[in-house]
């Protein structure tokens, strides 16, 4: 049966509520207040309020806030950390060497330490009284297009109220047809919308493979006289242990107010190892001795996970179709060198918005007509910071020492290196086989469940809850293909690369094997998306308003 659906009419829709889609319709709202122009502005958000799903580092520079809130210091920002003040370790398995000399582009002098869900939160706030419409709980499931196929009109949010089978249960609401004359794709990494429109306008037809890595991040309460709160030291960066030379990442630990700190390790998700687990690698980089005592007598107070796009410079899309531009995290404008994403992604939904009143102005929605979003693009410092960046990822996913000497080389000419572009394969096709024989790899032992927790700990910590009675929103393609072919070459990588204990593989007394989902796990990290090394699994959205619910995060 044809469900009737209702149309809900805007002049610009903003998909995700991250700081991209934030800044760019404020920057909407103080340009249209300039012009006389009245519009109609929505954002949409799966997460049941903004920065819900909102995860990063965070270090910010602000370059972009200043351009956009001049006065954000005086309008209440909530930043934990206005200096920052580094310092840059090796890590060998028990001790650690400081690097006297750190690249310029790990230097943070002049940027702040922030929570992202708070700061997310704050940007809503000043949207919301400037008269953006905002909608959390709405998750987009569908874009909508031309009768030509050509154009995007806007998308469609998913039904609410089906039950696991598919049938409509007695609080059903079907979607909103959210139409709008440019619609702005903001989703973050790995979006599930701008996938879709990737295969039907060929947005990144030419462009390299997107490469992805996985953060997994705590915020520690420390004792009041811990030495790291009241410390010198803002931030802490390390490379080496627990990952070696070979796999792309890195730990860090930022100082919070309130005697907090964040801690986080990112791995590269071009890892080769299928053994190897990401959560775990994260125990072993805490239980470090130089790390271990930083945090020592702490409580982990949240915990959360999330991919990061970090394809740089020669994986962006195009930035502008008929009906459509695509901005922040979407577009791949994470700047991977730096280890920053937020002042590229605000900028770029800055000048997404400078696009639209020209296009309004012209009343023009075509490609044509929102041209000088990319032209912008092209001509700001977010060009400046990618293009010198641009073959920064690719280098560190090589194998040491062809990574070190790639990176120092393209160090002394301006992001060039030996090879520009430096080509790289997509992450789910690193993996090598298992050699027949290899054991399990041992877990981390001695975990207290307060500073030192397992994944389904964290996963409580998370807050993530989803609506158990809904389809399923992990698409497993082919179960058998699980326990067949993927369990005898890689045994199953998914039950170790997901950070929250979504992939089980069960075995019965015959030694018949099945793989067991648990969904209501999900953290809405997409790992499993990206690196399956069968194309086996795709994630789509669930149900609006599920997943994580981080505040501090």
């Amino acid at each position: 049966m044809t469900q009737q659906r209702e149309e809900m009419p805007l002049d610009v829709l903003f998909v995700g509520g991250g700081p991209a889609s934030l800044a760019g319709a404020i920057r909407l709202m103080q340009l249209a207040g300039e012009k006389g122009i009245e519009l109609e502005v929505g954002i949409i958000e799966k997460a049941d309020s903004l920065g819900s799903h909102s995860l990063s580092g965070a270090i910010l520079d602000p370059v972009a806030l200043k351009e956009l809130i001049p006065d954000y210091r005086d309008r209440g920002c909530p930043v934990e950390e206005y200096t920052c003040r580094d310092v840059f370790y090796f890590l060998t398995e028990s001790r650690r060497f400081p690097v006297s000399i750190t690249p310029a582009y790990l230097h943070n002098q002049g940027c702040h330490i922030i929570s992202l869900s708070r700061f997310v939160r704050w940007l809503g706030e000043i949207a919301e009284e400037m008269g953006v419409m905002i909608f959390p709980g709405f998750a987009g499931t569908e874009v909508l297009y031309d009768d030509a196929g050509q154009r995007v009109t806007g998308i469609r949010t998913g039904d609410k109220g089906v039950d696991r089978n598919g049938a409509l249960k007695g609080n059903f609401e079907p979607g909103v047809d959210v139409t709008a004359s440019v619609t702005v794709f903001g989703e973050g990494p790995r979006g599930s919308l701008i996938r879709e429109v990737g295969k039907t306008l060929g947005i990144f037809s030419g462009k390299m493979p997107q490469t992805y890595e996985t953060a997994i991040k705590e915020v520690i309460e420390l004792p009041g006289d811990s030495p790291f709160a009241a410390g010198d030291t803002t931030v802490v960066h390390t490379f080496g242990y627990p990952l070696g030379l070979d796999t792309k990442g890195g730990g860090f630990l930022y100082r919070m107010a309130e005697n907090r700190v964040a801690i986080g390790l990112v791995v590269g998700l071009d890892y080769a190892d299928p053994m190897f687990e990401p959560y775990e690698a994260f125990l072993r980089f805490k239980k470090h001795p130089a790390i271990a005592e930083m945090i020592r007598n702490g409580k982990v107070l949240q915990q959360g996970a999330k991919t990061l796009c970090a394809g740089g410079y020669y994986s962006m899309p195009k930035l502008a179709v008929d009906g459509a531009l695509f901005v922040g995290d979407s577009a791949s404008m994470l700047n991977a060198q730096r280890l920053k994403g937020i002042h590229t992604a605000m900028k770029s939904g800055m000048l997404a918005a400078e696009a639209i009143i020209e296009a309004v102005e012209k009343e023009d929605f075509t490609e044509k007509g929102l041209a000088s979003y990319p032209e912008a693009v092209e001509q700001s410092w977010i060009h400046k910071e990618l293009r010198c960046a641009r073959n920064f990822s690719q280098a560190m996913g090589k194998r040491f020492p062809a990574n070190f000497l790639h990176i120092g080389l393209q160090y002394i000419t301006d992001g060039k290196g030996l090879i520009d572009p430096l080509h790289t394969r997509p992450d789910s096709v690193t993996l090598e086989k298992v050699k027949p024989g290899r054991p399990a790899v041992e877990k981390v032992k001695d975990l207290d469940g307060t500073l030192f927790v397992d994944k389904l700990t964290g996963v409580y910590l998370s807050g993530t809850q989803h609506e158990e009675d809904q389809p399923c929103h992990l698409v497993v393609h082919d179960t058998h293909l699980c326990v067949t072919r993927c369990h005898e070459t890689f045994r199953m990588p998914c039950t170790r690369f997901c950070p929250g204990a979504v992939y089980e593989m069960d075995e019965d007394e015959k030694g018949r094997r099945r793989l067991k989902l648990n969904p209501s796990n999900c953290l809405h990290c997409k790992t499993c998306e990206i690196k399956d090394p069968f194309g086996n699994i795709t994630w789509v959205c669930p149900e609006g308003g599920g997943g994580p619910k981080w505040s501090i995060l």
